[in-house]
């Protein structure tokens, strides 16, 4: 019983590692795009258009534009 609690523990280690770098790397990305001093170099709105530009999608403004008088 031994040996094979050992073994299971020895293959996690792998899987345990790519999360904590994937989080870190989602915690890097975030903190650069939205951290301190970004100021008004990139906004929420600006990041999600230039995501559905890139994946060819089209965005649909969920309100009707206005229409100027005359």
């Amino acid at each position: 019983m031994h040996t094979e609690s050992k073994h299971l523990h020895g293959r996690s280690i792998p899987v345990i590692l790519a999360i904590f770098v994937a989080v870190a790397g989602q915690a890097l990305v975030l903190f650069n795009d939205f951290g301190p001093g970004t100021g008004s170099r990139a906004s929420a709105t600006m990041i999600t258009a230039a995501a559905l530009s890139r994946a060819g999608a089209i965005e649909i403004p969920t309100t009707p534009a206005s229409r100027p008088t005359a």
